[in-house]
């Protein structure tokens, strides 16, 4: 067994005794790092600790991992943090963040099958390599988990489009594969269970000449430099478009509401609170401009969201996940 040393959160001996009794967890091929800070770990730069952060080295030690934790310690799967907030307290789990073990990429024809920690990038920049076209992935941050968690789309084309089949391991360490459609793919958004943990996708995309597939995406990165603020800490979209989406997650052309457009409305362009900034540039993206906390950060994202109400009538739904606890003095 690991025990992690005991972080004296309360100082209260009852609470001691609590996290005693949370600070075990089943042995693992890979690496158990207590409290560990995640702030490091996101695009945007902040966030505090997680109980414990968890990198099983292969899928049979994530298997074994599950299988033997405790159900009462919830399970977090993380990315690489690239539409995430943690807030400043952090959070109370095990975060299973997947490495080197699962970031694999094979093609075959047209199929590509790539695991959930190989980036978008490299899967589109191989895949078109290869003649295949899964160039709607270049742009999009973040890896493979991520996308297929939150049916990822870009210049009109969305993972439900070119998904076949995941694999993932349940909370209980079980392997499942579930289609497409037994995801229920939805507008940024799919059905996967809670602290269940996806390892590989598989693709079927269109053939296309590779010459011409790598022009497209250095046209697709481009645009995406000359209208977003891509050298910037941001974490993508922070607000999704509240627009009429069909079951793949397609938009629904006769609606036209684009987030940013409403943001501008409502006169948050350029908005600060803290280090936080809402981007000169593309309205809709989050800025940590440096020193900014994650309450800083939220808390310019509920005041657009409030002040797009007043604005337009339209509440705006955030894209940008945000999980954990507030720092202490928050409360206060």
């Amino acid at each position: 067994m690991i025990t992690a040393a005991m972080a004296d959160r309360s100082g209260a001996a009852e609470g001691n005794e609590m996290n005693d009794q949370k600070q075990i967890l089943p042995e693992i091929e890979g690496r158990v790092t207590p409290d560990r800070d995640l702030s490091g770990l996101t695009w945007l730069r902040v966030g505090g600790p997680a109980d414990w952060l968890v990198q099983p080295a292969s899928l049979d030690d994530l298997c074994g991992f599950l299988a033997a934790l405790d159900p009462s310690v919830p399970v977090f799967p993380m990315g690489v943090g690239s539409n995430l907030i943690v807030r400043d307290g952090g959070l109370r789990a095990a975060v299973i963040r997947l490495g080197r073990g699962f970031n694999g990429i094979e093609i075959d024809g047209t199929r590509v099958t790539a695991g959930a920690a190989a980036l978008d990038s490299h899967v589109a920049r191989r895949a078109a390599e290869a003649g295949v076209d899964l160039t709607f992935l270049r742009t999009i941050p973040g890896a493979i988990g991520g996308a297929v968690r939150m049916n990822a789309g870009c210049y009109g084309t969305y993972v439900a489009d070119r998904l076949v089949e995941v694999q993932a391991v349940t909370r209980e360490g079980r392997v499942v594969t579930l289609s497409r459609d037994e995801l229920n793919l939805a507008y940024r958004s799919s059905d996967l269970p809670e602290g269940w943990v996806l390892t590989q996708a598989v693709f079927e995309a269109p053939a296309g000449d590779p010459a011409t597939l790598e022009a497209t995406m250095a046209e697709q990165i481009a645009r995406r430099d000359e209208s977003q603020p891509s050298k910037e800490r941001t974490a993508g979209s922070t607000f999704r478009n509240p627009a009429g989406y069909s079951s793949t997650g397609r938009a629904d052309d006769t609606h036209d509401l684009k987030a940013w457009k409403l943001i501008d409305e409502a006169g948050m362009r350029g908005a600060q609170v803290g280090g936080a900034m809402m981007s000169e540039k593309h309205s809709n993206f989050l800025i940590n401009t440096g020193g900014a906390t994650a309450a800083d950060l939220e808390g310019l994202g509920e005041t657009v969201r409030e002040k797009v109400f007043q604005t337009t009538g339209i509440s705006l739904e955030w894209e940008v996940m945000r999980v954990g606890e507030p720092a202490p003095e928050a409360d206060d």
